[in-house]
């Protein structure tokens, strides 16, 4: 399986992770969801007063020195980790 079907596949299982997953983990998530998928930032930062979008975009920023497949392979290493984590205090 390449690098980019076991991306999706872990894209999928993500979906799947508790609901008491701490927003730290889901804004880690979604920057390296976005760098693996679209590349560096490629918008503008939102306003002071748009929080929720403004935390993601500063989470893509964070990653955006990462390649497309350097922020894959960290992606499914964080959800497998997400995903252990879950099953361990289940």
């Amino acid at each position: 399986m390449g690098l980019k079907e076991e991306f999706e596949e872990y894209a999928q299982k993500a979906k799947t992770l508790p609901q008491n997953t701490t927003n730290e983990n889901l804004l880690i998530l979604y920057g390296l969801y976005k760098q693996g998928t679209v590349g560096p930032v490629n918008t503008s930062r939102p306003g002071m007063f748009n929080l929720r979008d403004r935390a993601k975009w500063d989470a893509w920023k964070a990653v955006e020195a990462k390649s497309k497949d350097e922020a894959m392979s960290d992606y499914i290493t964080k959800v497998k980790q997400l995903l252990e984590e879950a099953a361990a205090s289940a």
